[in-house]
């Protein structure tokens, strides 16, 4: 656990003069302690944060090192569901459920990237089954336009269908609902209740998207990110973390970073818009309140 007398000591007894912390919200939360405590103590050490969250769901940064890297593994197993769903008949299903547990900025950038998905899911907008603006009418009638469907759904998508969990798990995050399992029970009960039939195969590609090589764009970035956090450190500031901002390299003081973060995908904005435009499903999104 997180022991700040114990740390402080540590650096102290080490004589450590910068000190680089990598993570979420949470770590950078972390971290500002330890800048109080360095600094209440008189402890001349130099607290810099870099931030990392494969779900890119810290606040003010363009991006998080590493979200592209998973946004370009999930093609992989989105390719892979168009290939099942168009070869196995009759009414192809394909379903990839991606990492996003309150952000669905992976799937929605997976959903851009691939443009051969058909519905995608994400916590922001809610679901809705059937009806007028039902996801499952929408599959039925991609599959029997095209003759298959794709469709991408973030893990966390589905709380307003399935319920919030109580429990958690061993790092303290809550349970997530079983959202592609039960999409794909959907899908072949829609079907059914028409008088048809879905082969829906469900892929789950879970922390392979995380656990690839960088590509070079992320490469490079992280090779940025730590030269500029190292140069923030060498020049005295403390309490601050580094990221890319409107394509800048800036400094951001934590709290600042912190107070806004964990951000998610505004549903009313372009990225949103961008993914109705490709994939047609109809929009949930509640209106705006004038």
């Amino acid at each position: 656990g997180f022991d700040l007398e114990k740390i402080l000591a540590f650096l102290n007894s080490r004589k450590i003069s910068c000190l680089f912390v990598i993570g979420g919200d949470g770590t950078h939360r972390g971290a500002f302690r330890i800048h109080e405590g360095c600094m209440e103590k008189g402890l001349n050490v130099a607290v810099a944060g870099i931030p990392k969250t494969i779900d890119n769901d810290v606040d003010y940064i363009d991006r998080s090192f590493g979200f592209e890297s998973a946004v370009e593994a999930a093609q992989t197993a989105i390719r892979s569901a168009k290939t099942e769903a168009i070869c196995n008949m009759p009414n192809g299903v394909g379903i990839v459920k991606l990492m996003g547990r309150s952000a669905g900025y992976i799937a929605a950038h997976a959903t851009m990237s691939s443009g051969d998905v058909d519905l995608c899911l994400v916590p922001e907008v809610p679901i809705v089954l059937d009806g007028e603006k039902g996801c499952l009418p929408h599959i039925m009638r991609r599959v029997k336009e095209q003759g298959y469907a794709v469709i991408v759904v973030a893990e966390g998508a589905g709380e307003d269908v399935l319920g919030v969990s109580a429990e958690t798990d061993e790092s303290g995050n809550k349970k997530l609902p079983p959202i592609g399992d039960f999409m794909k029970k959907q899908v072949e009960s829609y079907f059914k209740e028409h008088g048809d039939v879905a082969t829906v195969k469900y892929i789950d590609p879970s922390y392979t998207v995380r656990s690839v090589p960088a590509n070079a764009s992320d490469s490079l970035y992280c090779m940025q990110l730590g030269q500029n956090a190292v140069h923030g450190a060498m020049a005295g500031f403390t309490g601050f973390s580094v990221g890319l901002c409107n394509n800048r390299m800036v400094y951001l003081p934590i709290p600042q970073l912190v107070s806004t973060s964990p951000r998610s995908m505004n549903p009313h904005g372009r990225t949103w818009e961008r993914i109705l435009a490709i994939t047609r499903q109809p929009n949930t999104v509640v209106p705006k309140s004038l």
